[in-house]
C-alpha cells in the first residue's frame, strides 16, 4: 500500500464502495456523488497499482486483489476509527445559507426546526441582496430569485413570491423608499417619484416604519400578510412576481448534514408559499386593494 499517494479519506471511500457493492449505496453513506466516487476509485487503483474492482452493470465486485486490500484496510480502520469517531463527535458541519433580507428573517424564525433535535449542522445565515458564489463555497445553500445557469449547481423551485403595498390603514402616507438595487426598491423609486417618502437603507426599516403607522411599504406578501397590524393597500404588484429557487452545489448536497438542512428548508419554504400570503389577497375591509 503506497501511503505517499493515498490518505484515509481515499480508503474510507473504498470501504464504502466495497461494502455496498457499488456507487449508489456508497454515495448515500459518504455524501459524495456516484461520479466522484467512480473517479476516486480509479485514482486509488492507480495509486495502489492494483485492480480492486470488476465494474459490472449492477455494481462493483471486488477482485482477489480487492479482497486482500479490503482485509488490510479493514484492519487499518479498526485502529483509526476510535480516533475519527471522537473527532466527529465534537464536530458540526458548517452550513452557510444565503438569502435576501425577508427570507433570512423567515429562516431565523424557523432555525430550531432547521437544526432539529439531532443538530448535526452548525448554521450560518448570510443576509445579502447580491448573489453569493456557491461554486466557490461562499455559501452552501442559496435561496434565489431566478434559476441558476452556472454549471455545477443543483436547484429546486420552491414557490412564487409576490409583493403588495402595506400600511396600518388606508390613509394617505409617505412611501418607504429603500436605497438599493433590488427589484422592489427600484419599483418603489420609479413609481413614487415626486411623492412624499421616507428613505431607509435596509428593507427591515420599511417594515418597522409601516408597523409604526408612519409609511406605506412594498413588502413580500408572505411578510406583510403575517403582520396583524398591517393590511394591503394596493393590489399585488405583478411586475415584481418571481419564482424562488433553493440552490446548492451538486456534489455538496449529498453530505448528510447538508442534505438534511436542504430538506428541512425546502419544507419550510413550501409551507410558506402555500400559506395565505402566497396568492392574491384582499384588504382588511374585504375589497381589493387599489394602487
Amino acid at each position: 500500500m503506497n501511503e505517499r499517494k493515498m490518505d484515509w479519506d481515499d480508503l474510507r471511500l473504498f470501504l464504502a464502495v466495497a461494502r455496498h457493492g457499488g456507487l449508489a449505496g456508497a454515495a448515500g453513506e459518504t455524501g459524495k456523488s456516484a461520479p466522484t466516487l467512480g473517479r476516486r476509485m480509479l485514482a486509488l487503483e492507480r495509486a495502489a497499482g492494483l485492480e480492486l474492482f470488476r465494474r459490472l452493470p449492477r455494481g462493483y465486485e471486488l477482485t482477489e486483489q480487492g479482497q486482500d486490500f479490503l482485509a488490510r484496510v479493514t484492519d487499518l480502520e479498526a485502529q483509526i476509527r476510535p480516533l475519527t469517531d471522537q473527532a466527529e463527535g465534537r464536530r458540526r458541519v458548517l452550513v452557510k445559507i444565503s438569502a435576501g433580507t425577508w427570507m433570512t428573517k423567515v429562516l431565523c424564525e424557523q432555525a430550531g426546526e432547521i437544526l432539529g433535535e439531532d443538530a448535526t449542522a452548525a448554521l450560518r445565515f448570510i443576509s445579502a441582496d447580491h448573489v453569493l458564489d456557491i461554486a466557490h463555497r461562499e455559501a452552501v445553500i442559496g435561496i434565489r430569485n431566478r434559476r441558476p445557469e452556472q454549471i455545477g449547481l443543483a436547484c429546486r423551485k420552491v414557490g412564487r413570491v409576490r409583493f403588495a403595498g402595506y400600511a396600518c390603514d388606508e390613509a394617505e402616507r409617505p412611501w418607504a423608499r429603500v436605497l438599493g438595487k433590488t427589484p422592489s426598491a427600484l419599483w418603489v423609486a420609479e413609481n413614487t417619484e415626486g411623492t412624499a417618502c421616507l428613505e431607509v437603507t435596509n428593507p427591515r426599516g420599511a417594515l418597522d416604519l409601516a408597523l409604526a403607522g408612519t409609511v406605506r411599504a412594498v413588502l413580500p406578501t408572505f411578510i406583510g400578510d403575517r403582520e396583524a397590524a398591517l393590511q394591503r393597500v394596493t393590489a399585488p404588484i405583478k411586475e415584481l412576481d418571481h419564482d424562488q429557487w433553493l440552490v446548492t452545489h451538486h456534489e455538496e448536497r449529498f453530505a448528510p448534514a447538508v442534505r438534511q438542512t436542504i430538506d428541512r428548508v425546502y419544507r419550510i419554504l413550501r409551507a410558506l408559499h402555500r400559506g395565505p400570503g402566497s396568492g392574491p389577497g384582499r384588504s382588511r375591509n374585504g375589497s381589493r386593494g387599489v394602487s
